[in-house]
């Protein structure tokens, strides 16, 4: 990388690269090795681990050019933090049954020392995917005691937001009503012990899969069928037990 950013042999695309305009590319790698990790793609998953990699060495080489600091700074503060975060393996602490809460109280301890912001949901990153944001926002307030003490509640308010939504009226709030919806079902997820993001991305994959099914059934008159016709296809695909 340092061949690739020298400003007089290097790369003229990498040169003219920096920390915005390569992240889309670490976000796009990072759900690539995710991908690999759902299909168990073990080949893949070396492959696209590289290039996740890659980023961390492009990223730091960019932020060791302009003087903030190197690769080797970016490995001592990840060991640095592990081995804080985890006195129960490193320290004088022998309590592994609570090492996770544990963490967490640390993590929480970190933010408080070097942030103005002491809120309790402080600190999550914004660029999250909107599902995985939410969760941890929920479980960032469900720490502090804010929280349903049992999943009838989280039903309750799931059919509530529904009815909100039915009873909207406008674009605006159409859309902050499906929001809010889409907000208590991952409460809903949460309570459950399931990631939101995995069971849609299964959700979706199987609709995918039921979808492409009724079009090989179909053939080249699929978008012309009646959408009865359509239905049925979906009946048929679903029994053949297309995902």
């Amino acid at each position: 990388m340092a061949r690739l950013r020298d400003p007089e042999t290097g790369c003229r695309w990498d040169i003219d690269q920096n920390f915005a305009s390569i992240a889309p590319y670490t976000i796009e790698e990072a759900y690539e090795v995710a991908d690999a990790i759902e299909r168990n793609d073990m080949a893949a998953l070396r492959d696209e681990l590289g290039d996740l990699l890659l980023q961390v060495v492009f990223h730091s080489r960019i932020a060791e050019q302009a003087g903030h600091f190197r690769l080797q700074d970016v490995i001592e503060g990840i060991t640095e933090k592990m081995i804080r975060r985890h006195p129960h393996i490193f320290g004088e602490g022998t309590d592994r049954e609570n090492g996770h809460r544990r963490w967490e109280d640390i993590k929480a301890a970190e933010r408080a020392g070097k942030d103005d912001d002491s809120s309790a949901v402080a600190g999550v990153a914004k660029a999250l995917p909107a599902l995985l944001r939410a969760e941890k926002i929920q479980k960032r307030a469900a720490r502090t005691g804010f929280d349903w003490p049992d999943m009838d509640g989280v039903v309750a308010k799931v059919e509530e937001e529904l009815q909100e939504v039915r009873d909207a009226t406008t674009p605006d709030e159409h859309q902050e009503e499906i929001g809010d919806l889409l907000f208590s079902v991952v409460n809903l997820a949460r309570h459950l012990k399931i990631d939101a993001e995995v069971a849609l991305r299964a959700a979706t994959a199987k609709f995918e899969s039921r979808f492409r099914t009724m079009e090989s059934m179909a053939g080249d008159d699929f978008s012309g069928l009646t959408l009865d016709s359509k239905e049925a296809l979906w009946k048929q695909a679903k029994r053949q037990g297309a995902l």
